[in-house]
């Protein structure tokens, strides 16, 4: 649950993303036949409809922090037995944090957009067209935001979003058919309680919000990654060592064949 108030002139109304979003769907599958856009109506608004929220919605940004992980752009909230995993990009420094459960997985990111929402619903269509690009089957359901976008194939992915102010939020949520449901609703549920933290660095939009993880995690990463290392360098040596030792039984077995001549 959060804590502080909303500030009522950033506040947008939830059900009217959402009676846009549906009588666009509606209108677009009478149009086309596709029977791959579908528009799940009456969807429950009262679930994920007060958030996220903004960290200068709190009248004291400290209690933002309360209860959720803090990943610097983003503060999460976890689901009971979740564990985090964290992706690195080549240079070492972190790309995606993973939320994990039995269920599946799911990741929540923000991301620089204009002072007006409307981002996500861009964003929405091109995944949809990336997906289907993939060969996915790919539909398009509302939900608690507005416009969800899933993806199946060997698995199922789904894309949940919503417009803030001067940021857009993202929630990728991967798992198998038969947990799907059960892991969006958890998904659902960390993103109606995320709190962003956009600052007021100007960004193109579209730019990641960085990601900065707790100095408690970015440790157990640290140690993680230097045992890692030091794996990586023992199996060397002993590759080495291997090879020395192959070379100089085939020295002294040449030796022996000479002498033998």
């Amino acid at each position: 649950m959060a804590f502080g108030r909303r500030k009522q002139d950033r506040d947008h109304s939830a059900a009217e993303d959402v009676v846009d979003e549906v009588d666009e769907v509606v209108e677009t599958a009478a149009d086309t036949g596709d029977d791959e856009v579908q528009a799940v109506v009456g969807a429950d608004l009262s679930d994920g409809a007060g958030g996220p929220f903004d960290i200068e919605d709190f009248d004291d940004p400290d209690h933002a922090v309360v209860a959720r992980l803090d990943l610097g752009s983003v503060l999460i909230p976890m689901p009971p037995g979740g564990q985090i995993q964290v992706e690195l990009n080549p240079m070492g420094v972190p790309s995606a944090i993973w939320v994990v459960t039995p269920n599946g997985r799911f990741t929540i990111a923000a991301y620089s957009a204009p002072k007006s929402p409307g981002l996500w619903r861009e964003v929405a269509g091109e995944l949809a067209e990336a997906l289907r690009n993939d060969g996915a089957a790919v539909s398009i359901e509302d939900g608690p935001w507005g416009r969800e976008v899933v993806g199946t194939g060997a698995g199922v992915v789904r894309f949940i979003g919503t417009d803030g102010y001067r940021w857009m939020i993202r929630c990728v949520v991967n798992g198998a058919p038969e947990s799907i449901v059960a892991l969006a609703s958890q998904a659902r549920e960390a993103l109606a309680d995320t709190v962003v933290r956009r600052g007021d660095t100007p960004l193109p939009v579209r730019t990641p919000l960085p990601v900065q993880l707790p100095e408690e995690l970015a440790a157990q990463l640290n140690a993680a990654a230097a045992q890692q290392a030091q794996q990586a360098q023992q199996a060397q040596q002993a590759m080495f060592a291997a090879q020395q030792a192959m070379l100089a039984q085939q020295q002294a077995a040449q030796q022996l064949r000479n002498t033998g001549g």
